[in-house]
């Protein structure tokens, strides 16, 4: 009982942490969605599951949103399929969203490079300072 809560207490703080940071997660959640409608079709709730297990827990409610905007923006499109009784909804990459995705895969270059830590080789645990 005391373990379960223990988890449970770590979930909702991890998830508070995530949506304290959500702003700055969603230009990654973007490119990756973009990513993903480059390399072909791709419907809202597949996109969730790819994202989950990247570690973004994203509901509907804020997918959708987000998907809508990228296609009024010019960078998806969308068609609508038969899947089984209902209807799905399937995006895929315009070119203005494939260039949109070469130039941030340029620019995420860079910025990386200078934003990750680089690997310094292990020296055991005495400091060279």
């Amino acid at each position: 009982m005391r373990t379960t809560f223990f988890l449970s207490l770590r979930r909702v703080i991890r998830d508070l942490v995530h949506m304290e940071h959500q702003d700055l997660l969603a230009g990654f959640v973007r490119l990756h969605i973009l990513h993903h409608a480059a390399e072909g079709d791709l419907y809202g709730q597949w996109m969730i599951e790819e994202l989950g297990r990247h570690g973004y827990k994203l509901s509907a409610g804020t997918l959708y949103p987000m998907l809508h905007a990228m296609e009024r923006r010019g960078y998806l499109t969308s068609r609508t399929e038969r899947a089984g009784r209902s209807q799905r909804r399937i995006y895929r990459a315009t070119p203005l969203g494939c260039d949109a995705l070469a130039l941030a895969r340029e620019r995420m270059r860079e910025l990386f490079h200078e934003v990750l830590p680089r690997e310094e080789p292990d020296h055991g645990s005495i400091s060279h300072q």
